[in-house]
């Protein structure tokens, strides 16, 4: 998909809370069904912040999209984007609104997002032909992130330099490469396979507080005449 494509959108910002977390599920809780509490709950349960994703250079909305749902899909609650000069448009069709539940982290260089996630206890991950290791592997390490890069060069060369090892997806038939989309969600699925829930109690109260908000229109203006009237 071309990036003037009428579908391609650029990601939104974060969404702000407009009160503390406590106070947002106290006003929007009682607002929403049982069986979408329940969801909200139950997704919350499964959310890991054991795996990420990080998007090197990425051009292509469709694939960032696919990239996106993918890992809401499978749990994991950032994905990291390396912008450089480019900014990151997805495919609306696609993501169908995955981006919101998500934490989409944005950097301009690879260096200082590795630095970054090297500094909070991951080891990076890079795919290679070669790759020393099998995407099962992943699910061994306490906290893994993994860089998917462009979609007709790969990682770069400095990037793959900085990793701390490499794993490769096995495949059988004559292609040598897999769509970058495809890949990401191969990988995801086996590093996140057999881990459960990861979040802290108050990582977990935010998100509930976020994933109400986006569950309720004009949340932001219900919150505030709530507490408005009974600030509690």
């Amino acid at each position: 998909m071309r990036r003037n494509h009428p579908e391609a959108i650029e990601l939104p910002a974060p969404l702000a809370l407009p009160a503390p977390a406590a106070d947002v599920v106290r006003v929007l809780e009682p607002l929403i069904t049982e069986q979408r509490l329940a969801r909200i709950e139950q997704t919350l349960d499964r959310r890991t912040r054991s795996v990420v994703a990080v998007l090197e250079g990425l051009l292509d909305p469709h694939n960032i999209a696919a990239v996106l749902r993918s890992a809401d899909a499978f749990g994991t609650q950032e994905v990291h984007i390396v912008e450089g000069s480019e900014r990151f448009m997805a495919s609306q069709r696609v993501t169908q609104g995955t981006d919101r539940w998500l934490d989409v982290v944005r950097h301009q260089d690879t260096a200082g997002c590795v630095a970054q996630l090297r500094a909070r206890g991951y080891r990076v991950y890079v795919a290679e032909m070669d790759g020393r290791l099998q995407p099962e592997d992943l699910a061994r390490e306490s906290r893994v992130a993994v860089i998917f890069g462009n979609e007709h060069l790969g990682v770069a060369a400095a990037t793959r330099a900085l990793a701390d090892d490499s794993y490769a997806i096995p495949m059988r038939g004559f292609v040598e490469s897999l769509n970058v989309s495809v890949a990401a969600a191969l990988t995801l699925h086996a590093a996140t396979r057999t881990r459960g829930g990861d979040l802290g109690a108050d990582d977990r109260l935010a998100l509930k507080a976020r994933f109400l908000m986006q569950s309720i229109e004009r949340a932001d203006e219900v919150v505030r005449e709530q507490l408005r009237r009974d600030p509690g």
